[in-house]
């Protein structure tokens, strides 16, 4: 099978390609060059793409003895990924850029150009799983090694790309392995620190990246019965559950911290309580998607039991969803939990698993507390 390997530079794509190469398939390797600035060489471990992975990247294909290749997707990544980042935060969301970068960039731009090349599979570092139900349909699944499962990030994919998409590591049962055999193979990225944090906001600092790019203006701090309590730089910078950096004039009557609760771009308010309120007992998605073949309540409209995942690393909830028509005619999800979920946003994933198989995604657009009815705010 003609394979192309997604080489981001670290350990797990240089031994899932490596893996591929042993399992006798013929494979390239190709470094995505997401932005025309990458910046100085990295010594720690915070973001990707810069150009010490590229280099690595190279180290790595050519001890494995396959072609080594550079793909300009700047454009496309600074358009889907992060203008959308940016747009999403302007409209007081709080959105995933890496969901965004696997479903658009790995999953969709780099798989198109892979099938239009000739190219069967593309293989990527992910652990994650795709398992081949009794009909022959493709399903994802969780990883082997649950601590380091992936498949949160990859719900996006849809039945088609599972179809061409390859993850060697799925049985691996821990990172150390992996970095072990990195080691025996002689690859130089055996010891490189794992990248984190959102890759093109070099020093981390999210809120002052955001300044630069969103026109901020003063407003109005409210507690959840509307009364003034504080006020803000911007309301783009919040996120709901944050604390820390409110400023509060007043404090709260039982003297507890309180917490941001909703943001309001069209107000320029935001919205801040006590801690209890940040619990979740409903969450209802749009941009709606099936990682394969949607489950038979699906397509019938009816509600069906699963658990829900809206961080890459939170622990799943259990919950009970449904498919409904919104106003505009486009499918909805909503998914109503078992036990009260904290701290989530509008523009979060919500990803619905049964069992280890992931069933599909949507972008929460709103999530309440059944305890407490935000128009009461005004």
């Amino acid at each position: 099978m003609k394979v192309l390997a997604a080489m981001s530079g670290g350990v797990d794509s240089a031994v899932a390609a490596a893996r591929a190469v042993e399992a006798g398939h013929d494979v390239v390797g190709v470094h995505l060059a997401l932005s025309r600035m990458p910046g100085t060489l990295r010594t720690g471990s915070r973001g990707c793409c810069t150009i010490e992975d590229s280099r690595d990247a190279w180290r790595a294909c050519d001890i494995l003895g396959i072609p080594y290749y550079v793909w300009d997707f700047s454009e496309r990544f600074k358009e889907d990924v992060v203008d959308d980042f940016i747009a999403e935060y302007a409209a007081g969301r709080t959105p995933n850029p890496c969901m965004r970068c696997n479903e658009r960039i790995k999953f969709a731009a780099l798989l198109e150009k892979a099938l239009a090349l000739g190219f069967d599979a593309v293989c990527t570092g992910h652990y994650a799983k795709v398992i081949e139900d009794a009909d022959g349909n493709r399903e994802l699944h969780r990883a082997a090694d649950w601590a380091k499962d992936q498949s949160y990030v990859l719900g996006v994919l849809t039945h088609e790309q599972l179809k061409h998409s390859m993850f060697p590591l799925a049985e691996t049962p821990s990172k150390a392995e992996v970095r072990a055999e990195a080691e025996r193979r002689g690859l130089s990225v055996a010891n490189k620190p794992d990248s984190h944090d959102i890759c093109f906001i070099s020093d981390g600092d999210t809120r002052g990246w955001l300044a630069e790019k969103i026109e901020m203006e003063t407003g109005q701090i409210v507690d959840q019965t509307g009364e003034v309590v504080g006020e803000h730089d911007g309301a783009n910078a919040f996120t709901v559950g944050q604390r820390r950096g409110l400023k509060l004039g007043r404090p709260a009557a039982d003297g507890k911290p309180r917490f941001v609760l909703e943001i309001r771009p069209k107000e320029n308010k935001v919205v801040v309580g006590p801690e209890a309120l940040l619990a979740v007992d409903q969450m209802r998605g749009i941009k709606v998607s099936w990682a394969g073949v949607p489950i038979a309540e699906v397509e019938s409209r009816t509600d069906f039991d699963c658990m829900v995942q809206v961080r890459a690393h939170g622990d799943p909830v259990a919950a009970r969803a449904q498919v409904q028509p919104a106003d505009d005619g486009r499918p909805e999800l909503v998914v109503t939990l078992v036990e009260p979920m904290r701290g989530v946003a509008p523009g979060q994933t919500m990803v619905l698993y049964q069992g280890t198989r992931v069933l599909g995604q949507a972008t929460i657009d709103s999530a309440r507390s059944l305890s407490w009815d935000p128009a009461q705010v005004s």
